[in-house]
């Protein structure tokens, strides 16, 4: 069976789509993980919070690229 011919902006958004997938999932568990690990080890509240912000910051990337890949699909 013949594939349809890809465009490759196609290709590269589905890249970006993919990328932007897997930064939600990994910092979504990474972010869990952190939070059993400082209450487990009893570490400063001041760690759960710069795990917060990282996730946060990854959170806020995978948005921005997020709307910028529908954009250009629009």
């Amino acid at each position: 069976m013949k594939q349809p011919d890809r465009n490759p902006d196609d290709m590269a958004l589905a890249k970006q789509a993919r990328l932007v997938a897997f930064v939600i999932a990994g910092t979504m568990l990474l972010w869990m993980a952190a939070q059993w690990l400082g209450g487990e080890l009893g570490l400063e509240a001041r760690y759960a919070f710069l795990f917060d912000f990282a996730a946060l910051a990854a959170f806020f990337w995978a948005l921005v690229v997020t709307y910028q890949i529908w954009r250009k699909r629009r």
